[in-house]
This record gives C-alpha cells, sequence and structure tokens, in this order.
C-alpha cells in the first residue's frame, strides 16, 4: 500500500498457505514507518482474538505488538 517512496504496510492475519501478497482473512491494523513518528494503527481486540486462536506474529508484527502493549496484555493472560 501507499505511493512511492511513501510505504504503508497492511498488518492482517492470513493462512499460512496462502502466497505472501496474496489473500488474507483480516486485516488487523497499518503500519506507516515513514511519518514522523512512525503511525501504528493495531485494533488490540482483533489482534488478541487471532493470538488467543493460535496466530503466529511474524517477527517485525511482535515488535509491532509489543510497542502498542497488546503481546503484553497477550502474554499476561496467557497460562503459563
Amino acid at each position: 500500500m501507499g505511493k512511492k517512496k511513501q510505504p504503508t504496510y497492511r498488518v492482517v492475519a492470513s493462512d499460512a498457505r496462502a502466497p505472501r501478497n496474496g489473500r488474507f482473512i483480516e486485516a488487523v491494523g497499518t503500519y506507516e514507518p515513514r511519518a514522523e513518528p512512525s503511525r501504528i494503527l493495531i485494533d488490540g481486540d482483533k489482534a488478541l482474538r487471532w493470538l488467543r486462536n493460535g496466530a503466529q506474529p511474524t517477527e517485525t508484527v511482535e515488535k509491532l505488538l509489543k510497542i502498542t502493549g497488546t503481546w503484553d496484555e497477550f502474554k499476561a493472560t496467557t497460562p503459563s
């Protein structure tokens, strides 16, 4: 997404068997790295629902979730 030299990324829940830029199940948020400061808009409720259902985030998405605090909330509610 975005335009030339101004990328915008979608944070999505997708099936691991789908192509990288293929179909996704649900959009969870967006990330705009070129904004000052970087803009991270993630729907915490959707993200938590997917994480609790077994979704495995990529390293980059996990970092974004840590920045927004959603990852800490997920780890706090996960039984050890």
